[in-house]
This record gives structure tokens, sequence and C-alpha cells, in this order.
């Protein structure tokens, strides 16, 4: 996704309002308000369009019912003010193993998110976890917290993140300072995908897709990166072996919400 254009609207349009404290369901405090819900909506409808008008969306209409149904199922477990939204989902054709979820019920899936995600409950555990960062306000946050920092080009990088991939993450770690993307950005990051993961397992579970496949899938990413992965503390996400334990931990304490949800007739068949 290229970064300007974004930008440039942003630095006309951005209004900045009262921020506030407020708790997260993991019971983590959280500072946010920098931006209004209604203009987190339009920078992820905005985001959402640019990155349909510059990638190429599949052709395969099994791809994008499969992607249709497994966004359903987690929507359908969310707090009724985010079940309200028109979801949208939108499958790339890219071999970069990604997606993403973004303010305003977006949802995007590159294809090479196949190759490891070998089913539905593992596409459950990918698409899960990206809609945690939404529903506990992680793009408000990063928004909030780099908004004195960064400037507009902060929000930008807030609201990209690493969603779209390496690229756009480089272009605006370059922008923004590394020394400062590492001092004070990472850490934080690194906070919200541990607690993505939290609510993500969570929400796959109560939908009826198996949470020990969020393992599975994780084993399936390190193999395909071929185990190769930067220091822990110079990522953006947790280290793979510390994240597939927490995951077992939970997985283990979820399978009777899972074991419920499928008994209430939440048996998704997506695929």
């Amino acid at each position: 996704m290229r970064i300007l254009p974004l930008a440039a609207a942003l630095s006309a349009t951005l209004a900045i309002t009262a921020c506030a404290t407020t708790t997260s369901s993991t019971g983590r405090t959280q500072y946010v308000g920098a931006v209004s819900q209604a203009q987190l909506d339009q920078m992820g409808a905005q985001a959402f369009n640019e990155q349909k008008a510059q990638m190429r969306q599949t052709s395969d209409a099994a791809q994008k019912r499969y992607v249709s149904c497994v966004v359903n199922a987690i929507v359908a477990q969310l707090p009724a003010d985010q079940r309200r939204i028109a979801w949208e989902s939108a499958v790339f054709v890219d071999d970069n193993p990604n997606a993403f979820a973004l303010p305003g019920g977006k949802v995007g899936v590159y294809t090479g998110i196949f190759s490891v995600a070998r089913n539905q409950d593992q596409l459950a555990a990918v698409i899960a976890h990206e809609v945690g960062h939404v529903v506990e306000n992680h793009h408000d946050e990063r928004i909030t917290r780099q908004m004195g920092a960064q400037g507009a080009l902060g929000v930008v990088g807030a609201l990209v993140g690493s969603r779209y991939g390496e690229g756009a993450t480089q272009a605006t770690s370059q922008l923004g300072g590394a020394a400062l993307q590492t001092a004070f950005l990472l850490p934080g990051s690194r906070v919200q995908e541990s607690e993505a993961d939290v609510v993500g397992q969570r929400l796959m579970a109560a939908a009826g897709f198996d949470p020990r496949q969020a393992v599975n899938l994780w084993q399936n990413m390190i193999a395909a990166s071929g185990g190769s992965r930067p220091p822990q503390w110079l990522s953006t996400h947790p280290d793979p072996s510390a994240r597939i334990g927490e995951l077992q931990s939970r997985a283990t304490a979820l399978v009777p919400t899972w074991e419920q949800a499928r008994a209430a007739g939440r048996r998704p068949a997506c695929g």
C-alpha cells in the first residue's frame, strides 16, 4: 500500500479529540481517544479502498466464500455494537501469508495465508486474531500514542502497522525514525499482538472453531519461515516459540468453551 495519499488526506482532515483512559477485555489500561470512532472508521474504509484499488483480488469464488464464512462466524461472537457493523472481506492475490482487519469492519486476507492456514480452524485463528486488534481498540491506542511523536505520519504508521507486509512497515520506519520505533513503538505493538492472541483464541472457540488449531497454525508459520525470526526484543510480534507455549496453555482452558459452542449448534462448515 502506498503511504503518501492516505497521509495527505489525514493531515488535511484529522481532528484531534481529548484522550481518555479505558480498560481492555484482558484488564490492560489503554490510552485512547486521539481520534473519534467515526474518524477511525473513515480511515479504515479509506485504507481498505486504497488496498483494493492497488492490489488484485482473487477471482476464485470458493476462496471468497470461504473467507466470508469464517469472518461471519467470528463476527457473530462480537459485542452488539461490533455486530451491527456491515463487515466486509476481500481476498488479495499475494503470496505473503498475511491478513489484516481495520476499524469499520474491514478484513483482508492474502492468498498466501492458505499455504499455512490449512483448514477452517486455522484460518479462523488468523482472522480472529486480526479482528481482536479492532475490538480491543488497538488502532485507536496506537494512534493516540504516536500522535505527539510523529504527527500525521505516525497516524498512518499506526493504522497500517504490519498488516500490509514489510514494505509499508519499512517505509513508515524510515520516515518516522528507526530509533523511535525501537524504543517507543515496538514494545507496545508486542503487547497488542499478545492481547490479540488472547482475544482471538477466545473468539474462535466461542464461534465453534477448535482453539487448539491456533497452535498448529503457528507451527506451520514457523516451518514456512524456516524457523528464522529476529530477536524477540526487536520484533513487532512475540517470539514464535513463546507464542506457541501461550497458545497451547490457553487452548486447554478453552476446549470447554469450544465444546459448549458446538453443543449450542455453532458448528461452522466453511471449507
